[in-house]
């Protein structure tokens, strides 16, 4: 069995309803429970959590999915706060032992003190801007992607618990253009192919 954790970031706040992310984190909970080999346990971050439960959540997965719109090219406050509050719990306690570094030779190993190797991670992200914002030449985002750009700290970050990415998946345009069902239908491919073919290779491997 496969233990996947399934967080939502998607935070209710001002004009922003939280619904798409809503509708991406049911599709998500609902295809692992639709699939044999898979263990899925969520988190809304709208939603009390217990900060000790959530490190034991981490500590527990096998993959952990992370679903969040991007405010102002960062993460939304209430989800950043997730994380704080969650890692700090997790330090010597299944998340990070330390930065990596010695007093002996404190310039090098930085990020290496991560206790959740052997551990894996999606992201999926929703944005108003549309995916040609990070492709074409002279557009905003210079021609880095989404990964590559505005979401490598959070990738930065993961890396230092030690967990390995996935392929991630981004939506874009979701204010202006929207065209959910052919985003529900892209995302349901994207997790076939890694979480069924890849799955199945691996296990026949």
């Amino acid at each position: 069995m496969k233990r996947i954790f399934v967080i939502n970031g998607g935070q209710v706040f001002g004009h922003s309803g939280g619904k798409f992310n809503k509708t991406i984190t049911d599709k998500t909970i609902s295809f692992f429970e639709n699939n044999d080999g898979f263990e899925v346990r969520s988190t809304d971050i709208n939603q009390p959590y217990d900060i000790k439960q959530e490190v034991e959540n981490y500590k527990w997965a096998d993959v952990v999915i992370y679903h969040t719109p991007v405010w102002w090219f960062q993460l939304p406050n209430e989800f950043k706060k997730y994380i704080d509050l969650v890692f700090t719990e997790g330090h010597n306690n299944g998340i990070y032992h330390s930065d990596g570094r010695s007093s002996a030779n404190p310039t090098i190993n930085y990020g290496t003190g991560g206790l959740m190797h052997g551990k894996k991670y999606m992201l999926s992200t929703s944005w108003n801007a549309p995916k040609e914002a990070f492709t074409l030449p002279g557009e905003f985002f210079n021609e880095k992607s989404v990964d590559e750009g505005p979401m490598f700290g959070f990738h930065r970050m993961n890396a230092f618990t030690g967990m390995e990415p996935l392929e991630s998946i981004h939506f874009h345009d979701i204010e202006k253009n929207a065209d959910v069902p052919n985003d529900l239908q892209r995302y349901e491919a994207h997790l076939n192919k890694i979480f069924i073919n890849e799955y199945k290779m691996e296990l026949s491997a």
